[in-house]
């Protein structure tokens, strides 16, 4: 009895609370600065299909641009979410960091556009929040200025055991997919997979949509909760909507269709409770995607594991 206790509650720390009303102010200032450095991948890289040019990417301490090209040198970006700093690093051997506390996003930004033109890096990226509503000036923000080191590691810690779940769930379809990415605009981590054929977006949806919306796909993430779903969640949906999408049935037991998102969703503390989350996690990944990809006549071959 002593070793199901100890494994239960090694399971539980592997896996950390993160209920979203505690951990809420840090969040919505987290996502602040993640729009700010995003942005500045999105000002100096092309566009690419889906948006591909635009997330940032798990890191063995957090997130990271990967390498961009300035128009003289390379450089990334790296939010560290063990030390607490925004660390940016040239292929000439610069280096300028930025810390991570408590402070309005109107000083973050500041701070991190003037240690960019130190390193003679000077991109002109939209001062506006993304995807969000009520969107305030990054120059202009004094609301967003909670930050609580343990609040954003647990967060960092929960998405580094998603990233390695999503990176088995893309590794087992045989088709294009995206790599797990982590998109600043929506807050979440995902992947993508796609099946070969083109969609036709709305006319009247904006730019973020029409390229994000332009070909067939079935998606599952995370993400930490927002007001209108109270606490963290696994997404899965399909694009274009298949009919009787919402029928399917889908695990585990607690997953299900939640009309007001039009997305499936498993809670989070479901998988945090289970024997084993990983498992979980999967089986929502994949019954999701089958639920989606029969209903719009995919690819067979495209349907088998690999």
């Amino acid at each position: 009895m002593e070793d199901v206790i100890t494994a239960g509650a090694t399971r539980l720390a592997e896996w950390p609370d993160l209920p979203y009303d505690a951990w809420a102010p840090t969040m919505a200032t987290l996502h602040m600065k993640l729009q700010i450095i995003g942005k500045v991948r999105l000002a100096l890289t092309p566009r690419e299909p889906q948006w591909a040019n635009v997330p940032l990417y798990l890191t063995a301490r957090g997130l990271t641009t990967s390498p961009i090209w300035s128009g003289r040198v390379s450089f990334a970006i790296d939010l560290d979410l063990i030390d607490h700093e925004v660390v940016i690093a040239v292929n000439d051997g610069g280096v300028e960091r930025v810390a991570l506390r408590a402070r309005p996003v109107a000083d973050f930004y500041e701070e991190l556009i003037q240690r960019l033109h130190r390193l003679d890096i000077n991109p002109a990226i939209s001062t506006t929040p993304s995807e969000v509503a009520n969107p305030i000036p990054f120059p202009d923000d004094r609301v967003h200025a909670a930050y609580d080191p343990e609040w954003a590691h647990r967060f960092w810690r929960l998405l580094a055991r998603i990233d390695l779940v999503l990176k088995e769930h893309r590794g087992r379809f045989r088709g294009k997919a995206t790599p797990v990415s982590f998109w600043w605009g929506t807050f979440d981590l995902s992947v993508a997979r796609f099946s070969g054929r083109p969609a036709q977006p709305p006319a009247e949806w904006g730019i973020i949509r029409r390229v994000g919306g332009d070909a067939e796909q079935a998606c599952v993430g995370f993400w930490p909760g927002n007001e209108q779903l109270r606490e963290p969640a696994f997404f899965g949906y399909t694009y274009p909507k298949p009919a009787g999408i919402e029928e399917a049935t889908i695990g585990p037991k607690d997953a299900g269709w939640n009309p007001s998102i039009g997305e499936f969703i498993l809670p989070y503390e479901s998988v945090r409770q289970e024997k084993d989350p990983r498992r979980a996690i999967l089986e929502f990944a994949e019954s999701t995607f089958q639920a989606g990809a029969r209903r719009q006549r995919w690819d067979p071959d495209l349907l088998t594991p690999y």
